[in-house]
């Protein structure tokens, strides 16, 4: 196996003998059904040119077990594949060199829930809800909140900078994280930060690698923040007739309100009817042109109360038409569970599709919407629009034809939309990571400087190329 640069050895008996003797035979499997579960995320396999597989699959249970795979695979020079839950969405957890595939799913302990300093100290294998529900049963918040946080492990969430919901008030998963523990390339384990929230002691290393996507190093120990859980909570949706009066109203709840709600999502009319239909119930505001999703957080009722109805009045004045205020646990999941069924709901009812992760800055959204409709219009696509609207974050769906040609189609489409995309002061990806899927595209916003200063951090880290190769660049 090899690319234009780097040379890659193949897993052989010898190679399987030494995994066997350095983490046991139970955590070692050639199985070919296995194989091919665990050789792809939730990009559809039909978006790449061929099949990728793993040799071989091994799931470590300490950081020790991860230091002998990767000495074995240095020494070697086999490709390793790191690979959480499976969630992601960019070919993250693609072997695109074949090798080992290392799976975290029994690395899911959380170690410590230090009260005193606020942190909590997980391995990489943790649901990301797990740690929420043990940091919300203590009174405390962990304010990483991704869509997929019911079943993305923490590991996958530090490797791509998740963003999720409450990105607008506490910042991505970077903002959370305080320490590192991880493994490099040659096998050697180190850590980076502390339980500390000042440090210039060096470089920051830890936020280097929050989205490096697993090509530096091999996270096996995660210190995150914690904060004080608000006491009391309520989520507003708004209805508006279109899309872009909906749009419109994001700025004005914080300049004209005053406040930095901890979510503003958005769902257009397509979405919501997506819900519907794949929820097979009826999703509130499902009639309206488009909706926004306004989460409020307060430690005092009375005044939780009055924000709420600060909202209500102003985004009437500005277009909403109708407001509904979900202050209990099943009117606040009915709306939740419209908004996180979206991307499902799309993979359930399309098998030609590719999912888009725009960021543009908030005020250009509108801009970027009607890109996507001139541009979809023109091929006569079918497309959708959600997402974090809040922090211009949207996640523009473009659904591909019924035709031998949809792939080239959809590529067609992508190569008009990303250059305007960059004129809008937009980027690639705000928490979905280039992986596979995108890095061809790189291109388009990273100028031939940048490319080649993330190749030689790359090379500083992992000379062989051999931790999580042909992601995130092109080496030709």
């Amino acid at each position: 196996m090899e690319d234009k640069l780097f040379s890659y050895g193949t897993v052989d008996n010898e190679i399987i003998k030494l995994l066997n003797d350095a983490i046991g035979a139970n955590n070692v499997s050639r199985d070919d059904e296995k194989l091919e579960t665990y050789s792809h995320d939730e990009v559809p396999s039909s978006t790449y040119d061929r099949p990728y597989k793993a040799e071989v699959l091994v799931f470590p249970e300490s950081t020790e077990h991860v230091s002998s795979i990767i000495k074995i695979a240095s020494t070697k020079h086999i490709p390793v594949t790191p690979r959480g839950a499976g969630t992601g969405l960019s070919g993250g957890a693609l072997p695109a060199y074949g090798g080992i595939v290392m799976s975290f799913e029994k690395m899911n302990k959380i170690l410590e829930l230090d009260k005193d300093n606020l942190t909590i100290t997980v391995e990489p294998g943790v649901v990301t809800a797990e740690i929420s529900r043990l940091a919300a049963a203590n009174n405390l918040l962990y304010a990483g909140d991704p869509c997929s946080g019911d079943a993305s492990f923490i590991g996958g969430n530090i490797a791509e900078n998740a963003g999720g919901n409450k990105v607008i008030k506490y910042g991505a998963t970077s903002a959370q994280i305080l320490a590192l523990e991880v493994v490099l390339a040659d096998g050697s384990v180190t850590w980076f930060g502390g339980k500390r929230r000042k440090d210039v002691t060096g470089l920051d290393f830890v936020h280097l690698l929050s989205g490096s996507e697993g090509i530096l190093a091999v996270v096996t120990k995660a210190v995150l923040k914690l904060l004080p859980l608000p006491r009391y909570s309520v989520d507003i949706l708004a209805a508006f007739k279109d899309v872009e009066s909906a749009i419109a109203f994001v700025p004005r709840i914080i300049t004209e309100a005053s406040m930095v709600p901890a979510s503003i999502e958005f769902l257009d009319r397509k979405a919501m009817k997506l819900a519907e239909d794949y929820l097979h119930t009826k999703v509130p505001a499902g009639e309206a042109g488009a909706a926004l999703i306004i989460q409020l957080e307060d430690n005092e009722q009375e005044q939780i109360e009055k924000q709420y109805e600060t909202i209500g009045k102003l985004s009437q004045e500005h277009g909403a038409y109708e407001v509904y205020i979900a202050d209990t646990r099943s009117t606040k999941d009915r709306i939740w569970q419209a908004r996180k069924s979206v991307p499902e709901a799309v993979s359930f009812f399309y098998s030609r599709y590719t999912k888009e992760d725009f960021v543009v800055p908030t005020n250009r959204v509108p801009d970027l919407l009607k890109l996507m409709r001139d541009t979809c219009g023109g091929h006569s696509l079918e497309w959708v629009a959600y997402g974090h609207v809040g922090d211009g974050n949207m996640h523009c769906t473009v659904f591909g034809p019924e035709t031998d040609d949809w792939h080239d189609v959809l590529v067609q489409v992508q190569h008009e939309m990303y250059p305007k995309i960059l004129e809008l002061g937009g980027t690639l990806s705000g928490e979905h990571g280039i992986g596979f899927k995108r890095k061809s595209y790189m291109k388009y916003f990273l100028d031939k400087e940048q490319i080649e200063l993330i190749k030689r951090v790359k090379l500083a880290f992992d000379p062989l190329n051999i931790l999580n190769p042909g992601k995130l660049i092109d080496w030709e």
